[in-house]
């Protein structure tokens, strides 16, 4: 088999590639290798409205059967390339096949991360990544009777939200002293501790988890100080790892990800990578390298590839933005927040209507917004635009964030 462009990753940064690729009138033949057998589908409901039973299966597929094959996009699933070899062009699957290319994108992703302790791999300890993860976590939480989440982050957030609107008893464990330490200001996560334990979360924090325990199947999750919280399901939410070996390998730069240039290329020739798996220069990250695991960072790398083997080569530059769901709460983000010296408070938490702002010298580089669409839209107007203004104008909700643009000359 050989392929003018083979896309390695059946998720939102392969799915968009394809699709781009024949918008942009590609004439080529187009393959994409997933390692599920399923066609490429919609992963953030899988902590949420499709773990919840909200939604069907087909209704996060990204497109139906018919439109893969109406676009002449070869679907080769439920197989995993192990190894690239830049020099004949080739990929290799896990059962054997050897796949030729003339462009490679590399889009896998990551796994979850699991506990690498006694007891981490027992049955009844799940990550949340694919759909069999999902199927799995929720045919186990029917039966459950006692549930522990590791992990204050989104996805361990959501876990626990979806849980207790569906009666489970749920304790959450979080190693730092606040939930979504990494990615928020402590306004936002003291809201989240706040919401979780009102609606009946058994929340603790700065708890360290030593081992899994039970034989057979997980019985209990032991922590430092020696209590053991008992579990018959533990999910474990605690971040992903690049899924990159095959191409670091094959000696592309890289190491916690693969290294890409604007364009999205590795260091191998027509060899490009996005979405979770890629390290980039970002712009709204001061230049720094980072990698983002957001659907929007895989949809817009996909398009700068996409563009590129199309003869319409252009940099990387789009506004990092994230969403989360828990309860009836609609948790909007624009800008990347690491490195903020202050943070202003724009509106009350107590009406569950509110944002926080995001500065760093003066100058605004993200905002939160909780129920607050508007402030998120305007939000990131003056996160592209970088905007200096006092933290007294930003904390008034009555003034609309884009008035405090300067008027265009």
């Amino acid at each position: 088999m050989r392929f003018d462009v083979v896309i390695v990753g059946g998720g939102h940064g392969g799915a968009q590639t394809a699709i781009m690729l024949r918008t942009q009138k590609f004439a080529g033949s187009i393959a994409i290798v997933g390692d599920e057998p399923e066609l490429p589908y919609e992963r953030p409901p899988l902590s949420k409205e499709y773990f919840a039973g909200e939604k069907e299966f087909e209704r996060i597929q990204l497109r139906p059967a018919k439109y893969w094959a109406e676009r002449e996009v070869t679907m080769l699933l439920g197989q995993r390339v192990v190894a690239v070899d830049p020099a004949d062009r080739t990929v290799t699957t896990d059962s054997g096949a050897t796949i030729g290319y003339g462009k490679l994108v590399w889009a896998t992703g990551g796994a979850p991360r699991m506990l690498p302790i006694p007891g981490g791999n027992l049955p009844g300890v799940q990550g949340v990544r694919t759909r069999a993860d999902a199927d799995a976590m929720k045919a186990a939480s029917e039966t459950a009777r006692q549930i522990v989440v590791i992990g204050g982050g989104y996805i361990g957030l959501e876990a626990a939200a979806v849980l207790r609107k569906a009666g489970k008893p749920v304790v959450l464990l979080e190693a730092q002293d606040r939930v979504l330490a990494r990615v928020a200001g402590t306004d936002l996560s003291r809201f989240y501790e706040n919401e979780h334990r009102a609606q009946g979360v058994d929340l603790r924090l700065g708890v360290s988890v030593v081992a899994i325990e039970g034989e057979q199947h997980v019985t209990g999750v032991r922590l430092a100080d020696g209590e053991v919280v008992p579990a018959d399901l533990v999910i474990v939410g605690i971040g992903i790892a690049p899924a990159v070996e095959p191409l670091i390998a094959a000696g592309a730069e890289g190491g916690n990800g693969v290294l890409v240039d604007r364009l999205c290329r590795t260091s191998l020739p027509d060899i490009y990578a996005i979405g979770d798996c890629a390290a980039h220069e970002n712009d709204f990250a001061e230049g720094l390298v980072i990698r983002l695991e957001s659907v929007q960072n895989a949809n817009d790398q996909a398009n700068v590839v996409a563009r590129g083997i199309c003869g319409d080569e252009a940099p990387y530059h789009a506004i990092p933005w994230f969403w989360s769901n828990q309860y009836d709460l609609k948790l909007q983000t624009a800008g990347l927040s690491a490195g903020y010296d202050r943070t202003v408070l724009r509106g009350d938490p107590a009406t569950r209507s509110f944002s926080v702002v995001y500065l760093k010298a003066g100058r605004v580089i993200a905002i939160d917004c909780v129920n607050a669409t508007k402030d998120y839209v305007q939000g990131r107007m003056i996160v592209t635009a970088g905007l200096q203004a006092s933290p007294e104008q930003l904390a008034d909700p009555d003034t609309p964030l884009k008035s405090l643009l300067p008027v265009a000359a």
